[in-house]
């Protein structure tokens, strides 16, 4: 099997492997490797190991070196002048009066490109743009439109449950997320109540769904014919967290509410949920560039 190191460009991103090419690495370790854009820096976030061919992308790319105390220096400085040119990329963008919104940017390792990261709501000409922030930067420039996901994991922004969102923090990629999801959990339809701030279902239902789907088929469906202790009753609600159900039984002829462990019930099959013949309602896989 080979021997691979994970590393990562950014804090909250993809780990991508790297050949270590002979030389041991730690976590924590700043390195210099090849990308697609070049020369790239990143932190080892895996040490040296060993991945079966089949979890590994193929071809490998390879670590250059270990980065020094310049090359630290050299990526603080890329930091602090791809900041400073934020503003006057945002006062070119007003002046040719294009509907985009600059996200932020970014230079390479080299030093020889800046990519600058932009929403918008349609396609944009911006041509123009290109060569006057060429002229002032004096580089040469790249333009990448991103999604409303991308934005909030580059930016950061305060979720519903009022922590930091998810793919700001510690979620490398962004995950298949459904409205079948919010249906299994029992969660409100309501757009506004199962949205994130980048305005897509949120991260978050994914979570905890596979308890719920797991639960769901152990247990009656509401509505559904049962037998009880008591004989035979309709079910009116199911406690998932604590497997139990409420069940409408006919005593004396006289209808009754009454509470049973699920252990205690008999049953057929579950009656299919209505939104279980429903195609998923997927939001679109957004991937990483880098």
């Amino acid at each position: 099997m080979p021997q691979i190191i994970g590393v990562k460009f950014n804090k909250v991103g993809k780990t991508y492997y790297f050949s270590p090419g002979g030389d041991d690495f730690a976590v924590g370790d700043g390195v210099i490797v090849d990308t697609d854009k070049g020369a790239g820096y990143g932190t080892v976030t895996i040490a040296n190991c060993e991945l079966p061919d089949s979890e590994i992308k193929q071809p490998l790319k390879s670590v250059l070196r270990k980065a020094t105390p310049e090359d630290e220096e050299l990526v603080k400085q890329a930091k602090e002048k791809a900041k400073a040119a934020i503003v006057p990329a945002e006062d070119a963008i007003r002046r040719h009066g294009l509907n985009m919104k600059l996200v932020g940017c970014e230079y390479t390792f080299d030093m020889k490109k800046i990519i600058f990261f932009f929403t918008a709501d349609s396609r944009v000409d911006f041509r123009e743009l290109v060569k006057d922030l060429a002229a002032l930067f004096r580089t040469r420039i790249e333009l990448r439109q991103i999604y409303e996901r991308d934005d909030i994991k580059m930016r950061g922004a305060l979720a519903p449950c009022g922590r930091p969102c998810c793919c700001a923090t510690f979620l490398p990629d962004f995950e298949r997320v459904s409205l079948k999801m919010a249906k299994t959990q029992g969660l409100s339809l309501n757009p506004a109540k199962i949205s994130g701030v980048c305005g897509k279902l949120m991260c978050c239902l994914k979570y905890e769904n596979q308890f719920y789907a797991e639960a769901n088929r152990k247990c009656p469906c509401v509505n559904s014919w049962v037998g009880t202790p008591d004989g035979e009753g309709t079910v009116v609600n199911v406690d998932i967290f604590k497997d139990r159900c409420k069940v409408r039984v006919m005593i004396d002829d006289i209808a009754d509410l009454r509470d049973y462990p699920i252990a205690e019930l008999s049953y057929g099959k579950p009656k299919r949920t209505e939104h279980e013949n429903e195609p998923d309602d997927d939001l679109d896989e957004i991937k990483d560039d880098q």
